[in-house]
């Protein structure tokens, strides 16, 4: 490869992240009306901020249709004995080109559709098993959290959660509460790359995050349209790149492992011609992968060992918090609170199990 498709390949990483790689569920332009947005989604979510939704059913269907293991998540069979990519029967009316496949690599299977959602732009669709515990909120970081993103992406300029959406009940009643599993983050997000080879790209994303009872997420996302610029940040305007299609499942396969697919289907904007950015945006995934994988896998001493320890140490402070209150409490009932203060015990034992 030569050093201008490399730094091709870097600037591109942008398009794999989670703020920046979403499918269009408020236009009705080359797809189906029931892309639209049902009336009584748009609201002020945030104080003189009004907000669409995107059409979830929608949304959620195509991504069902094009990843199987979102599938398999969504109809609650994720957990069989075999589970994550060994639980999938293989049949489709889809037709997918194998582009890669070897069970060595950290990605080991890419496979594309030339055309979907009847847009000729290439549908990649990525498998990797990971060794570790599946933590979603983990995986999202790598591509949502600036700092952590420029560990893999030497491209990445900015990356911003400019409107988080902090009424969660509100968006699982619009869900439906537990259709779709349940909604633990939401917002608007925005994302500029450097100039590299070619000029600076931007994006604004509607993204989300479903959990399941299994364990499972499922990273989604929505590219926002031309009359939702009012919500983009102050300064010059760059080149938007359209994303007709974005979905991360992470499903676990055992206490340490997880399968993860992933789904891109990008027009980077620009009248780059396809046969050009496909390569670039498969070799960018793979970085991903390969950052994820190391992370994961660290072990002993390593970032997620140190973050999952915090993370116990949270819950101890909040069990002992949640006594003290109750003690007193009791002590302000006037009750012989000795019997209660261990039964105070056995039920935060329950709640705060690690």
């Amino acid at each position: 490869m030569t050093s201008g498709s490399t730094a091709f390949v870097l600037y591109n990483a942008f398009y794999v992240c989670f703020f920046a790689s979403y499918t269009s569920s408020f236009s009705t332009r080359n797809r189906a009306h029931d892309a639209v947005a049902p009336a009584g989604q748009r609201h002020q979510w945030q104080p003189g901020v009004e907000i669409e939704l995107p059409n979830f059913e929608a949304l959620f269907d195509r991504i069902q249709t094009a990843s199987p293991l979102a599938k398999l998540i969504m109809e609650g069979d994720s957990l069989q004995k075999e589970g994550g990519f060994q639980a999938i029967d293989g049949s489709t009316d889809l037709k997918w080109k194998r582009v890669e496949a070897n069970a060595q690599k950290t990605v080991h299977r890419i496979d594309k559709l030339d055309s979907f959602q009847n847009i000729k732009t290439p549908l990649l669709r990525f498998r990797s098993t990971i060794k570790g515990p599946c933590l979603g909120e983990r995986f999202s970081n790598f591509i949502m959290d600036l700092e952590e993103r420029k560990k893999w992406d030497d491209q990445v300029a900015h990356v911003e959660e400019m409107y988080p959406i902090n009424d969660l009940d509100a968006i699982n009643d619009v869900l439906g509460h537990k259709k779709f599993g349940t909604c633990t983050r939401i917002g608007v997000g925005y994302t500029q790359t450097k100039q590299g080879i070619i000029s600076p790209r931007e994006q604004l994303i509607m993204g989300g995050m479903q959990e399941y009872d299994n364990g499972a997420t499922i990273l989604w996302g929505t590219e926002m349209e031309e009359y939702h610029n009012h919500l983009l940040p102050p300064g010059p305007r760059h080149t938007r790149a359209k994303s007709h299609l974005f979905a991360a499942t992470l499903a676990p396969t055992g206490e340490g492992s997880f399968d993860v697919e992933y789904l891109l289907q990008m027009d980077v904007g620009g009248g780059i011609p396809n046969f050009m950015t496909t390569p670039a945006l498969t070799d960018a995934v793979k970085k991903l992968f390969e950052h994820a994988k190391g992370y994961f896998e660290g072990g002993e001493g390593s970032e997620l060992d140190l973050y999952l320890k915090s993370k116990q140490e949270e819950m101890k402070f909040a069990e002992v918090d949640f006594l003290e209150v109750r003690h007193q409490e009791l002590l302000l009932d006037g009750l012989d609170h000795s019997d209660d203060h261990g039964n105070a015990m056995n039920e935060r034992s329950i709640l705060f199990t690690p």
